[in-house]
């Protein structure tokens, strides 16, 4: 393989299998970049938002899968309160496998989406998702998208290219890394910064501020800048004051 098409290609970081410590938790700091890079995404109309939740369902996702889902439920429990917030699942897995759940507006209905979905081996497909993405919010605007993966086994410059159509679109991906794999959080960045969203790192051991990031998310989308000051708490607050 070409050294050009080597550093194209990025993988999930091998810390798990090794038996070494786990990323560090992001930091106040890197919550409140993250939030700040939030400030180009447009508030969304009124009526129920449209939120994609995208995931990597890959077997070294596997320890965390639990996480993600006590996660979702508790972003699309918050969302619900505010007005409304219609949902899609979106995971890959195995051998080409990436599927996309109905919409769905019952929480209940998705974390048992969810739960029925196992890790299987196979390699990123996030250009499908992005490409999915973009088919969605041309039928109907979609007014966030979430993924969540640790890995990128994909050429950047054409996930850079479906990334920049989704800007164009109106549609930021917030895309959260597990892991501290710096090729792939140089990737997950770019996907990022052209279509609009945010970065940040996703961690156990930041459970309660990535909550938190995806509560505001998720009210965000649903309901627009009045729910957002209308609901209290620090990334609430942070995110408004962001949104132009």
């Amino acid at each position: 393989m070409a050294k050009d098409e080597k550093d194209e290609r990025t993988k999930a970081p091998a810390d798990r299998a090794a038996g070494k410590a786990p990323a560090p938790a992001s930091s106040r700091r890197d919550i409140e970049a993250f939030l700040d890079k939030v400030k180009a995404v447009p508030a969304a109309p009124a009526g129920r938002g449209r939120l994609i939740f995208a995931l990597d369902a890959t077997m070294s996702r596997q320890p965390t899968w639990d996480a993600a889902c006590r996660l979702q439920g508790e972003m699309f429990s918050e969302a619900g309160r505010v007005g409304g917030l219609d949902v899609q699942l979106v995971y890959y897995r195995g051998f080409g496998e990436c599927r996309a759940s109905r919409w769905v507006s019952d929480t209940r209905a998705l974390r048992d989406l969810m739960t029925a979905i196992d890790c299987r081996g196979g390699l990123t497909q996030i250009g499908k998702v992005l490409a999915h993405a973009r088919r969605e919010t041309q039928k109907r605007r979609v007014q966030a998208m979430v993924f969540v993966g640790d890995a990128l086994e994909e050429p950047i410059d054409a996930l850079a290219a479906r990334a920049g159509e989704l800007g164009i679109l109106g549609l930021p991906v917030f895309v959260f890394q597990e892991g501290h794999d710096p090729e792939v959080e140089k990737g997950y960045r770019e996907i990022a910064r052209l279509s609009g969203g945010a970065y940040a790192r996703f961690n156990q051991n930041a459970a309660a501020e990535l909550a938190e990031l995806l509560r505001a998310v998720a009210v965000f989308a649903a309901g627009g800048r009045k729910a957002l000051a209308a609901r209290k708490g620090a990334s609430a607050q942070l995110l408004l004051g962001q949104i132009r």
